[in-house]
C-alpha cells in the first residue's frame, strides 16, 4: 500500500474534480476519499447509507450557529460532507515522504485590516461590549492574506507536509481538498469527542508566544502567573461546561489544567467529560462553536462578532468532524476546531486569527497576539522564517526534561484548582442532598447557558428542573412551579427598550407579588434589587470572570462573579424594608437579597470560580421553599 502512496496523491492532486482528506493523528495517518455533497443543516448529515451506517468527513462552517438561533453572517460557505468510501491508514513517514517538497514562496502579505484599526475594534469592544455587561470576552479576528504562483492543491499538499514536519503538539494535522473549497491546518484544539457514550470537550485557551531560542521556566513562569490568561481560561471553561451540562446527563467534570506546546506558541487547557447518548450530530449542535474563538456568553458573543467583524468568517471556528460507525450501530465523533488553518483559492491564501478580549485587555497586546497566531502558521508551513533555535532545542530536550514535566511548572499549573469549585472536579454523589425531592422548578434563560449548568446542580439537589428561554415562558408555567429561578443574561438591567429585561421584570415580580418560591440570579438579582427600590450602577471595573469571597448572609463564600451592573446601597445598610441585604461593606455593593419565599445572589453559583457555589444555592434555595 505504501509503495503505491506517492502515485495516488499524485493523481488525486492533479484532478481538479477529486475529492480527499489527510488527516494525521493518534501517532498515524489516514487517506479519506469518496463523494461531496453540500447540505443546509447538521441534521442532513447523511449519516446512514444504502447498506447502513457511514462513515462521513463534514467540514462545519461557523455560519451553523444560526441553528442554535444565534445571529452569523451567511456568507454561503457549505457545510461539505465527504461521503467515505475510502478510507485508508498508513504511517506518518510515508504519507510524508510522499508529498511534494518545493517551497512557495509568498507575495504581497499582510492583513487585511492594519494594527492601528485593529487596536480600535480591541477598545471599542471593550468600552461598548464588555463594559456595558454584554459579556466576558469575546474573540474577534483578522485575515492574513498573500498571493503564489503555484497550483492550489500542490500548494495545499506542500504546506500540509511542512506541518507534518515541522509543527508539534497537534490535535489533528489535515488537509482537506474539494473543487472550490482547500484548507490546511494543524489544530491544537479536539472541540468534541462524542465515543462510547462519553464526551469529551478541550477547551484551550491563554497563548504564550516563545521568546527567540525557545521558552524557559522563567518566561513560562511569568505567562502562568498572569491574571488575564488565568482568567481567560477558567472563563472559557465555565462556557464549555454549559455546553456539557446540556448534552450529559452528569454535567461533566474537568481535568487538568496541562500546557499544550506547539512550535511557536503554548497554550493551557482543561480536558471535560460527561456521559451522554445523544445523536452525535445533536452533541454538535449543541456545541457550536468553541469559547475560545468566539466568547462568552455565546449567544451574545455572536452578535458582537456580526457587529465588529467587518467579513463573514467562513470556516473559521468552525470544526471539521469525523462520523464513524461503531459497533452499537451509531457513530462516534471526533471534532477538532478549525483553528491554525490556511484556507487556498485561486493562489490566494487566508490565516484568519483571532484574540480574546476581556476586560483588562491592551489593545496593542492583543494585536501582538494576532501577529502572533498568524506568525506561528506561517513559520509551520514555511512561509515565513522559522525559529530554528527553537526546533534544536525542542528536538534535543529529554522528555522528562520539557518544561512540563519541570516540577515548579507542575506546581504552578496544579496551584489552579485550589481556586475552584469541587463540584465540577470531583465525582458528585447523586445522593447527596435529596432535601428538595419532589419539587419542580423552572429556571427562566436570559440568554446566558449558566442556565444549563443551574439546573445540572438544581437536579443534583434533589429537584426535577426545565429550562425555559425568556421568551417562551408564559405566565402559566411561572404559576406553576414550585420554585422559579430567574436567570442570569447579558445587558443593562436599567435597559427600558429590551423586551428581554421587561419580561425578566415580569417574571420576578409576579412570583413576588404571589409571594412563590423565587430564587434570582445575576442579571434577575439586579432586577430584582431594582423592583425593591435599590439603585443600580455600573461598576468602575466590569467583574467578568472574577472571584470574590463575599458574605453572604452570615457566612462568608467564594462566589465566581460575571457583571458590569451592581445594585448599591448605602454601606453598612442590613435591611431595605422588610428585605435582608448582604452588601459590601465599604462599597454597599449588594451581593445577596432575601426576604419572605425568595432570595437572589449577585455572583453565579454554578460557575467552576465558586468554590462554595453548591453549598450557597442549596441554603438559598431552601429559603425561597421553607
Amino acid at each position: 500500500m505504501t509503495s503505491a502512496l506517492p502515485a495516488r496523491i499524485r493523481d488525486l492532486a492533479a484532478d481538479p474534480d477529486a475529492s480527499f482528506v489527510l488527516i494525521a493523528r493518534d501517532g498515524g495517518a489516514e487517506l479519506l476519499t469518496g463523494d461531496v455533497v453540500d447540505v443546509e443543516a447538521l441534521a442532513e448529515i447523511p449519516l446512514d447509507g444504502p447498506d447502513g451506517p457511514r462513515e462521513v468527513f463534514a467540514m462545519v462552517p461557523y455560519r451553523q450557529v444560526r441553528e442554535r438561533g444565534f445571529v452569523a453572517q451567511d456568507d454561503g460557505t457549505p457545510l461539505r460532507c465527504l461521503l467515505v468510501d475510502g478510507h485508508e491508514r498508513f504511517e506518518v513517514d510515508a504519507l510524508t515522504a510522499a508529498l511534494p517538497t518545493d517551497a512557495i514562496a509568498l507575495r504581497g502579505g499582510g492583513f487585511d485590516i492594519s494594527d492601528e484599526e485593529y487596536a480600535e475594534v480591541v477598545e471599542r469592544v471593550i468600552a461598548e461590549e464588555i463594559g456595558r455587561g454584554e459579556g466576558a470576552n469575546f474573540v474577534i479576528r483578522r485575515d492574513y492574506r498573500a498571493s503564489f504562483e503555484a497550483n492550489d492543491r500542490v500548494a495545499a499538499l506542500t504546506w500540509f507536509r511542512a506541518l507534518l514536519e515541522h509543527e508539534r503538539g497537534a490535535y489533528w494535522t489535515f488537509a482537506v481538498i474539494t473543487p472550490g473549497q482547500i484548507a490546511v491546518g494543524a489544530s491544537p484544539e479536539a472541540h468534541v469527542v462524542a465515543r462510547d457514550g462519553i464526551v469529551t470537550m478541550n477547551p484551550i485557551s491563554g497563548t504564550f508566544r516563545h521568546p527567540a531560542g525557545g521558552a524557559t521556566r522563567e518566561s513560562l513562569t511569568e505567562f502562568l502567573t498572569s491574571a488575564k490568561e488565568t482568567e481567560e481560561l477558567f472563563m472559557v471553561v465555565d462556557e464549555e461546561l454549559k455546553m456539557m451540562s446540556q448534552v450529559c446527563s452528569d454535567g461533566g467534570r474537568i481535568t487538568g489544567p496541562h500546557l499544550k506546546e506547539m512550535s511557536r506558541l503554548t497554550h493551557t487547557e482543561y480536558m471535560l467529560r460527561g456521559r451522554s447518548r445523544l445523536d452525535p450530530r445533536d452533541i454538535l449542535r449543541e456545541t457550536m462553536f468553541a469559547p475560545t474563538v468566539t466568547g462568552s456568553p455565546m449567544q451574545n458573543a455572536c452578535a458582537v462578532i456580526r457587529r465588529h467583524e467587518r467579513t463573514p468568517r467562513g470556516y473559521y471556528s468552525g470544526v471539521a468532524a469525523l462520523f464513524t460507525p461503531n459497533d452499537e450501530g451509531g457513530h462516534d465523533l471526533d471534532a477538532p476546531i478549525l483553528i491554525r488553518t490556511v484556507y487556498v483559492e485561486d493562489g490566494h491564501l487566508r490565516v484568519p486569527v483571532g484574540a480574546t478580549l476581556v476586560r483588562h485587555s491592551d489593545p496593542i497586546g492583543e494585536v501582538n497576539e494576532t501577529h502572533g497566531k498568524a506568525a506561528g502558521v506561517l513559520g509551520a508551513i514555511g512561509a515565513i522564517e522559522r525559529d530554528h533555535a527553537a526546533e534544536a532545542r525542542d528536538d534535543d530536550a529529554p522528555g522528562e526534561g520539557r518544561l512540563p514535566a519541570d516540577p515548579e511548572i507542575a506546581a504552578l499549573l496544579a496551584s489552579r484548582n485550589t481556586r475552584l469549585a469541587d463540584f465540577w472536579i470531583q465525582p458528585q454523589d447523586p445522593h447527596a442532598a435529596e432535601r428538595f425531592t419532589g419539587r419542580r422548578a423552572i429556571v427562566v434563560d436570559a440568554e446566558d447557558r449558566f442556565t444549563t449548568m443551574l439546573a445540572h446542580q438544581l437536579r443534583h439537589l434533589g429537584l426535577e428542573v426545565a429550562i425555559v428561554a425568556w421568551d417562551a415562558v408564559s405566565d402559566e408555567m411561572v404559576d406553576a412551579a414550585d420554585l422559579v429561578v430567574a436567570g442570569p443574561g447579558p445587558g443593562d438591567p436599567r435597559d427600558g427598550s429590551s423586551a428581554r429585561i421587561a419580561r425578566m421584570q415580569q417574571v420576578v415580580a409576579r412570583r413576588r407579588d404571589a409571594g412563590a418560591p423565587l430564587l434570582a440570579v445575576c442579571l434577575s438579582h439586579q432586577i430584582l434589587a431594582d423592583g425593591l427600590g435599590i439603585d443600580l450602577v455600573p461598576l468602575d471595573a466590569p467583574y467578568q470572570g472574577v472571584q470574590k469571597v463575599v458574605p453572604v448572609f452570615g457566612k462568608d463564600a467564594s462566589i465566581g462573579f460575571y457583571n458590569t451592573f451592581t445594585a448599591r446601597v448605602a454601606p453598612g445598610t442590613t435591611h431595605v424594608g422588610d428585605v435582608e441585604v448582604s452588601a459590601d461593606a465599604r462599597s454597599g455593593d449588594v451581593y445577596a437579597l432575601r426576604g419572605a419565599r425568595f432570595a437572589s445572589i449577585q455572583g453565579h453559583l454554578e460557575s467552576i470560580l465558586s468554590r462554595d457555589g453548591i453549598a450557597t444555592l442549596e441554603r438559598l434555595a431552601a429559603h425561597a421553599l421553607a
